[in-house]
């Protein structure tokens, strides 16, 4: 079992961690020797973290499971450990990881970098706080994470610059065509989804997502849809105004699965996105890839395109 701690005796934890700690990340970067510590608090980010800074870094997700929610994490004594002796961290915001920027809060470290999402894509609380659905928003992710590297060590930076080039050109090579080709070849195709997960990158593909925004936001907050809301989404359904429905299978609820059902009823082709990388272990562009191939199948099905 895993010792949980509340967030107003993290401070106490770290406290009692050994100099040495703070002391040898101090001289890490220093010396340009020995890998930054990274922590992010999702594996969303710290794989792409890992791929940008290589041998030079070391970087520890917290949230990897996908049977875990971000939103509601309880973070461990250990999780207190890794972020205070981290000179990089990686964390959503949006609203979204409240308990890693408390904790960030709760344990100030001199020399830290914290690396918000939401400010660096410019999404404020109470908007969509899923930014890896947004591939433009990935591309400005990546390029701050490579600018917090070079600062922390200057002495590699013509290496991050090549990671990050790498990771651009080759790693991301099959997403950015999946998502140019689905752009041009089904652009104001009419679809529904099951969360607001999906509403970033039917926005980039510019497929015309017809679900009730408020929809969206509800189930993805575990709120309940309102009447109004639902009846919409039967009517497009019955009516078979939407070509494809695209439901998140780690949080079909009732709601979404009587859609669902719906859906296959009236012979809709149907596909799946995930909120977390799945499965565990995978890479953030393989977990997309896979997701964006399902898509085009779903639209190449429904259309004939």
């Amino acid at each position: 079992m895993q010792l949980r701690l509340p967030l107003g005796l993290f401070a106490a934890a770290v406290l009692a961690l050994p100099a040495a700690v703070f002391a040898t990340t101090s001289h890490a970067v220093r010396g340009g020797g020995a890998p930054i510590e990274v922590v992010a608090a999702e594996n969303i980010w710290g794989s792409i973290a890992t791929q940008l800074g290589g041998s030079h870094v070391r970087v520890t997700s917290i949230v990897t499971s996908p049977a875990a929610d971000p939103h509601d994490y309880e973070p461990t004594a250990a999780d207190a450990r890794t972020f205070a002796g981290a000179k990089l961290a990686i964390v959503n915001g949006i609203g979204y990881d409240t308990w890693a920027s408390r904790l960030l809060s709760a344990n100030p470290v001199g020399g830290r970098i914290t690396l918000d999402v939401g400010d660096v894509v410019g999404v404020e609380l109470g908007g969509n706080p899923h930014r890896w659905y947004s591939p433009g928003d990935v591309t400005r992710v990546a390029a701050s994470i490579t600018a917090a590297y070079t600062k922390l060590d200057p002495a590699d930076a013509a290496a991050f610059a090549r990671l990050r080039h790498t990771f651009e050109t080759r790693g991301l090579a099959r997403y950015h065509r999946l998502i140019a080709t689905i752009k041009t070849r089904y652009g104001g195709t009419p679809v529904g989804a099951s969360e607001s997960i999906f509403a970033p990158l039917a926005s980039a593909l510019r497929l015309k997502l017809l679900t009730p925004p408020s929809f969206l936001r509800a189930v993805s907050e575990g709120a309940d849809p309102t009447a109004a809301d639902r009846r919409t989404i039967d009517r497009q359904i019955a009516r078979k105004q939407i070509a494809v429905w695209v439901f998140n299978s780690q949080n079909s609820t009732p709601d979404v699965a009587r859609i669902t059902e719906a859906a296959r009823a009236h012979h809709i082709q149907i596909t799946t996105v995930t909120e977390t990388p799945t499965p565990a272990g995978v890479s953030f562009q393989g977990w997309q890839v896979t997701q964006l191939e399902r898509l085009e199948a779903a639209l190449h099905a429904a259309t004939g395109k």
